[in-house]
Protein backbone atom coordinates (compact mmCIF):
# COMPACT_ATOMS: atom_id res chain seq x y z
CA UNK A 1 0.00 0.00 0.00
CA UNK A 2 1.36 3.40 -0.82
CA UNK A 3 1.70 6.27 1.52
CA UNK A 4 -0.86 8.32 -0.54
CA UNK A 5 -3.46 5.61 0.07
CA UNK A 6 -2.40 5.01 3.42
CA UNK A 7 -3.41 8.58 4.43
CA UNK A 8 -7.02 7.80 2.64
CA UNK A 9 -7.37 4.20 4.59
CA UNK A 10 -5.89 5.95 8.11
CA UNK A 11 -8.20 8.40 8.11
CA UNK A 12 -11.34 6.24 7.29
CA UNK A 13 -10.02 3.42 9.90
CA UNK A 14 -10.03 6.46 12.74
CA UNK A 15 -13.27 7.53 11.71
CA UNK A 16 -14.69 4.11 11.43
CA UNK A 17 -13.17 2.45 14.47
CA UNK A 18 -11.14 4.55 16.93
CA UNK A 19 -8.41 3.35 19.48
CA UNK A 20 -9.91 5.06 22.35
CA UNK A 21 -9.18 2.02 25.40
CA UNK A 22 -7.26 -0.06 26.65
CA UNK A 23 -3.40 -0.41 25.78
CA UNK A 24 -1.53 1.16 23.31
CA UNK A 25 -1.80 -0.51 20.28
CA UNK A 26 1.76 -2.30 19.50
CA UNK A 27 0.89 -3.70 15.60
CA UNK A 28 0.95 -1.85 12.38
CA UNK A 29 -2.37 -1.84 10.58
CA UNK A 30 -0.98 -0.95 7.52
CA UNK A 31 1.28 -3.94 7.50
CA UNK A 32 -1.93 -5.78 8.93
CA UNK A 33 -3.83 -5.03 5.56
CA UNK A 34 -0.58 -5.27 3.31
CA UNK A 35 -0.64 -9.08 4.42
CA UNK A 36 -4.35 -9.52 4.28
CA UNK A 37 -3.86 -8.36 0.48
CA UNK A 38 -1.47 -10.54 -0.23
CA UNK A 39 -3.20 -13.25 1.07
CA UNK A 40 -5.86 -12.19 -1.23
CA UNK A 41 -3.79 -11.80 -4.11
CA UNK A 42 -1.76 -14.54 -3.77
CA UNK A 43 -4.19 -17.14 -1.90
CA UNK A 44 -1.37 -18.69 0.42
CA UNK A 45 -2.51 -20.36 3.21
CA UNK A 46 -2.22 -18.42 6.68
CA UNK A 47 0.67 -20.41 7.69
CA UNK A 48 2.71 -19.59 4.75
CA UNK A 49 2.90 -15.40 5.05
CA UNK A 50 6.04 -14.73 4.62
CA UNK A 51 7.88 -13.18 7.70
CA UNK A 52 7.72 -10.08 6.26
CA UNK A 53 4.50 -9.35 7.33
CA UNK A 54 3.60 -10.06 11.01
CA UNK A 55 2.16 -13.23 12.40
CA UNK A 56 -0.12 -14.72 10.60
CA UNK A 57 -1.94 -15.82 14.52
CA UNK A 58 -2.67 -11.79 14.31
CA UNK A 59 -3.25 -11.63 11.08
CA UNK A 60 -6.02 -13.49 11.25
CA UNK A 61 -7.88 -11.91 14.50
CA UNK A 62 -7.87 -8.70 12.39
CA UNK A 63 -9.02 -10.22 9.55
CA UNK A 64 -11.96 -12.02 11.52
CA UNK A 65 -12.51 -9.49 13.23
CA UNK A 66 -13.01 -6.52 10.39
CA UNK A 67 -15.01 -8.91 9.02
CA UNK A 68 -17.84 -9.29 11.66
CA UNK A 69 -17.99 -5.61 12.48
CA UNK A 70 -18.24 -5.48 8.77
CA UNK A 71 -14.90 -2.48 8.83
CA UNK A 72 -13.78 -4.05 5.58
CA UNK A 73 -17.01 -3.74 3.67
CA UNK A 74 -17.33 -0.12 5.39
CA UNK A 75 -13.80 0.63 4.44
CA UNK A 76 -14.52 -0.42 0.79
CA UNK A 77 -17.90 1.69 0.27
CA UNK A 78 -15.47 4.81 1.87
CA UNK A 79 -13.71 4.58 -0.46
CA UNK A 80 -15.04 3.91 -3.71
CA UNK A 81 -16.85 7.00 -2.09
CA UNK A 82 -14.01 9.26 -2.05
CA UNK A 83 -12.87 8.26 -5.60
CA UNK A 84 -15.99 8.48 -7.37
CA UNK A 85 -16.02 12.48 -5.63
CA UNK A 86 -12.28 12.85 -6.59
CA UNK A 87 -13.21 11.96 -10.44
CA UNK A 88 -16.31 14.75 -9.80
CA UNK A 89 -18.93 11.75 -9.65
CA UNK A 90 -21.99 11.45 -7.66
CA UNK A 91 -20.84 9.58 -4.45
CA UNK A 92 -23.18 6.76 -5.00
CA UNK A 93 -23.59 4.66 -8.65
CA UNK A 94 -26.53 5.12 -10.47
CA UNK A 95 -26.18 1.88 -12.08
CA UNK A 96 -24.99 -1.43 -12.36
CA UNK A 97 -23.90 -4.33 -15.17
CA UNK A 98 -24.72 -7.57 -13.89
CA UNK A 99 -22.77 -10.21 -15.91
CA UNK A 100 -24.52 -14.02 -16.40
CA UNK A 101 -23.39 -16.92 -18.08
CA UNK A 102 -25.44 -19.36 -19.65
CA UNK A 103 -24.87 -23.16 -19.20
CA UNK A 104 -25.80 -25.95 -21.01
CA UNK A 105 -27.65 -28.90 -18.90
CA UNK A 106 -28.76 -31.93 -19.29
CA UNK A 107 -33.13 -33.20 -19.74
CA UNK A 108 -33.38 -33.67 -16.37
CA UNK A 109 -32.32 -30.13 -14.79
Amino acid sequence: MSDEEWEIVEKIFEELEPYTTGRPRSSDLREILNAIFYLNKTGCPWRYLPNDFPSYKLVNYYYNKWTDNKLLEKLNTALRKHLREKKDRKPEPTGAIIDSQSVKGTPES
